[in-house]
């Protein structure tokens, strides 16, 4: 893994021996129960330069994703939730191709 990234995400802090792939690693960042409400910024200052692995070649930071977030805070963990998927699919990040027959919308 590149040496610019604080450690790789296919390694145990990154993905706790297992790897993992776009939102589920940002959810691990969370704490559900004490972590909200969440600022973007603040957010973004102290997981920016992490590494999200979004398929089995491409790794981008926090920050790349949050870049396209357009919420300033988020009040609950179901709002994250729906904030940084638009997000990701606004920046062209989010990997999900559903199966033949599966709708291409999926509600939070």
């Amino acid at each position: 893994m590149s040496n610019e990234w604080p450690h790789d995400p296919d390694g145990e802090e990154g993905s706790e021996g297992m790897r993992k792939y776009g939102m589920a690693i940002l959810a691990k960042k969370l704490d559900e129960d004490e972590g909200f409400p969440l600022k973007a910024a603040d957010f973004v200052a102290e997981h920016g330069d992490e590494p999200i692995r979004l398929n089995s070649k491409r790794v981008v930071s926090v920050a790349d994703i949050f870049e396209h977030v357009t919420e300033g805070e988020f009040e609950d963990i179901v709002s994250f939730h729906k904030a940084v998927g638009n997000a990701m699919r606004a920046g062209g990040f989010w990997e999900f191709h559903p199966k033949a027959g599966e709708s291409n919308v999926k509600h939070a």
